[in-house]
C-alpha cells in the first residue's frame, strides 16, 4: 500500500469493520496519516502493519491494553527487550493460571458426570442438585432437597 487509503479500504483489506478501526484510533493503536478535505481518514502501510501486529498479539492472548503497551515499548528508544520479555512472561503466568483454573473446572465437571446415571427424571439429577447447592439458591435447593447428601438428591414429589 504505497498511497494512503480510506478507512473503508483498510478495513476491508484487514478483514475488520471500519468501526473497529475508529475504536483503535480512539485508544491510540493506529492513527491516520492525514485527512481529506472532506475529513475522511487516510491510512498508510504503517497502519496496515500495525493491524497485523495487533491481530497476532491478540491471537497470543494479549489484550488491547497490552498490545498498546507493546507498541509503545517498540516505538521508544528508552525501552529494551527486557520490557517486552517481562510483559510476555506476565502473559504466560496469566495463561498458566487460566489453564490450572480450567483443569479444576474440568475435574469438577468430570466428577459430576461420573455421579449422573444419564437417564431418568431430572428431579433426581445429581448434577443439578450439586449446582443448586454450590450456588446457594434456596428455591432450587428446596426443589432438589440438597440438605441431604448431594450425590443422592430426592425430588419434591418424593418428600
Amino acid at each position: 500500500m504505497d498511497t494512503p487509503v480510506t478507512i473503508g479500504r483498510l478495513a476491508r483489506e484487514a478483514g475488520l469493520a471500519a468501526e473497529t478501526l475508529r475504536y483503535y484510533e480512539r485508544i491510540g493503536l493506529i492513527q491516520p496519516v492525514q485527512r481529506t478535505q472532506s475529513n475522511y481518514r487516510l491510512y498508510d502501510s504503517h497502519a496496515e502493519s500495525r493491524l497485523r501486529f495487533i491481530r497476532r498479539a491478540q491471537n497470543l492472548g494479549f489484550s488491547l491494553t497490552e498490545v498498546k503497551e507493546l507498541l509503545d515499548i517498540s516505538s521508544s528508544t528508552e525501552n529494551d527487550m527486557g520490557d517486552v520479555k517481562a510483559l510476555t512472561e506476565q502473559k504466560i503466568a496469566e495463561i498458566d493460571f487460566k489453564i490450572a483454573d480450567l483443569q479444576r473446572m474440568r475435574s469438577a465437571l468430570a466428577i459430576q458426570a461420573e455421579r449422573c446415571p444419564g437417564h431418568g427424571s431430572v428431579d433426581n439429577c445429581p448434577i443439578l442438585a450439586s449446582l443448586a447447592e454450590a450456588e446457594g439458591d434456596m428455591a432450587v435447593r428446596r426443589r432438589w432437597d440438597v440438605s441431604r447428601d448431594p450425590s443422592a438428591p430426592r425430588s419434591v414429589a418424593q418428600r
